[in-house]
């Protein structure tokens, strides 16, 4: 028996995540991704990540690390998995992923590909409107 609405993370680019009840339907997932759906399991526990099939394809903006050398593109959903049916999310597992995915990150670009760096939302949105470039202040030592 599957549920009518489920209790998911919503994570968007540059924003911390958002616990939502949403309706457990295909359209309530493909609006929050943007598009056509991909169901990813990279756990052992029955969670699953919801994400734009065609993200990276289509240009999305890089969201969250997938792993130690993946990203995930565009907005994403992480709901429980049961079996063939989307679930929500127990307490647990909200605080866990919340845990996970708390901090927006910045992929900048460098010679041997992207280096994610957590951020803030007012950093990741510094970041963009400065065209993906790092403006590091210099360390001020004082006088010596």
């Amino acid at each position: 028996m599957s549920e009518n609405e489920i209790r998911v993370l919503y994570v968007q680019p540059g924003k911390y995540p958002e616990e939502r009840t949403i309706p457990n339907t295909l359209r309530a997932l493909q609006e929050l991704v943007g598009g056509d759906i991909e169901c990813c399991r990279p756990w052992r526990d029955s969670v699953c990540v919801i994400c734009n099939d065609s993200g990276k394809i289509d240009g999305l903006p890089p969201n969250r690390l997938y792993g130690h050398a993946d990203f995930l593109a565009g907005s994403f959903v992480v709901c429980g998995n049961g079996g063939e049916d989307f679930i929500s999310l127990t307490d647990r597992q909200v605080f866990l992923y919340e845990r996970l995915y708390h901090n927006p990150v910045v992929f900048l670009p460098t010679p041997h590909g992207l280096l994610p760096m957590k951020c803030t939302p007012e950093q990741y949105e510094q970041f963009q409107r400065d065209g993906n470039k790092l403006k590091i202040k210099p360390i001020d030592h004082g006088e010596r």
